[in-house]
């Protein structure tokens, strides 16, 4: 008797795999409407600044995908699990994850976003696309909303603050200011009542309680250049503030939106916040990424496999 086939649609935002995608990828970004040339060589600068023409982001997302599809199977064998990838904006797109699963006789499917905290922008529209693309081709499928208290996430993130403060020596701890970010969203999500800020501060409550912090704050980063305001401090006014204003000369930056070395991380926090950091003379660290440690791996199957009995 062959065991239930369980598809499983690992959704992220994606990212181009090589410098002469940028333009494209950029371009779907803005719905369609191409980057100036000056738009265009500021993100492949910083493509180039992190990378040098190898692009982390998919091959991590490519092995968190592997990974999930490995330890699904491992912690319920009764089952078979097949990962398929769906990106937001890059091949293959969310449709194309959809279509495949329904090209390989899948007849149950799962949907996960490869982020823990909820947003309607975020994870909501990920969702409502694959959501959609089910819909027209008749596959039942259900979806993880957020998994940000999730006792491994914590786990995992947690160990990642006690080894980084570390790297402080012989700092106390209490001098050591810790600050968890996440991609800053519009403004316009607090009237909306949306999840994601009290998520996020949720995830660093249980951190800081975890691993004995007391001193620490929350900070944004990454906003877009759209022209309507989005969610502050950004972290590099954190780090003028803290640094001009309460002599703060040690940070910890723990990026808990991010759970892969990406764009994001690589540029964002280990050049500009870094570049920042020094010229206002604070010792900066930041806490590795999740990428495919065991804890977060089991995270996704325990969220996943929580999602099979709901259909």
């Amino acid at each position: 008797m062959s065991k239930p086939r369980i598809g499983v649609l690992v959704m992220s935002y994606g990212t181009p795999e090589s410098l002469d995608q940028v333009e494209a990828y950029y371009t779907h970004i803005r719905r369609g409407h191409p980057p100036t040339p000056e738009q265009l060589k500021d993100l492949t600068d910083r493509y180039e600044a992190i990378v040098g023409g190898f692009f982390p982001l998919r091959e991590n997302t490519n092995k968190q995908v592997q990974g999930l599809e490995q330890r699904l199977n491992a912690d319920h064998p009764e089952f078979d699990f097949v990962c398929y990838q769906g990106l937001k904006h890059a091949d293959p797109f969310i449709e194309d994850g959809v279509e495949q699963m329904v090209k390989d006789g899948i007849e149950q499917a799962v949907g996960v976003v490869l982020a823990p905290h909820y947003s309607i922008m975020s994870v909501g529209g990920y969702i409502k696309r694959a959501q959609e693309k089910a819909a027209e081709l008749g596959l039942p499928i259900q979806f993880v909303k957020s998994y940000h208290l999730h006792p491994e996430l914590i786990e995992a993130l947690s160990d990642r603050v006690s080894e980084t403060l570390k790297r402080f020596g012989d700092t106390p701890k209490d001098e050591i200011r810790v600050v968890f970010t996440a991609h800053s969203l519009p403004e316009r999500i607090l009237e909306m009542k949306d999840p994601y800020p009290e998520q996020l501060l949720e995830t660093s409550r249980a951190i800081a309680a975890k691993t004995g912090v007391t001193n620490w704050q929350f900070g944004w980063q990454s906003a877009g250049q759209t022209g309507v305001p989005w969610l502050g401090p950004d972290i590099l006014d954190v780090l003028e503030k803290v640094s001009t204003e309460e002599q703060v000369k040690h940070v910890l930056v723990c990026p808990i939106g991010f759970v892969s070395d990406h764009l994001e991380v690589l540029y964002d926090l280990d050049i500009e916040a870094q570049k920042k950091a020094q010229g206002l003379e604070i010792h900066l660290e930041r806490t590795p990424s999740l990428n495919t440690d065991p804890l977060y791996m089991k995270t996704l199957s325990d969220v996943v496999f929580a999602m099979c009995g709901a259909q």
